[in-house]
């Protein structure tokens, strides 16, 4: 589940509308459902409080007012690209050189 600290697009009628920061999940009265309270990344930035359940915390369509909204979350850097294997010793590799054009 999308947690505190998590940015998210938010999508409105199927488009991406804005970024927002997931400030705080409280869980609501109603079971199953919770209080998230997000940063809207606009000038000047907005709190605003949601009441969703997980399932649209975690990306699942749902209607404000009846227009379509979704959140995704927005990956976070990508670990770092494994370092590659250094060459066998042995036998060096082969310079190959590129023909020079006139």
């Amino acid at each position: 589940m999308a947690g505190v600290n998590d940015l998210v697009l938010v999508y409105v009628d199927h488009r991406p509308a804005f970024y927002a920061r997931i400030e705080e999940l409280r869980p609501d009265v109603k079971k199953g459902w919770y209080q998230v309270e997000l940063l809207v990344l606009t000038l000047p930035p907005q709190l605003v409080t949601w009441i969703l359940d997980e399932d649209q915390i975690n990306g699942q369509d749902f209607t404000m007012g009846g227009r379509p909204m979704r959140l995704a979350l927005v990956p976070r850097k990508p670990p770092p690209a494994p370092e590659p294997e250094p060459a066998p010793e042995g036998k060096p590799g082969k310079v190959i050189p590129l023909p020079r054009k006139s």
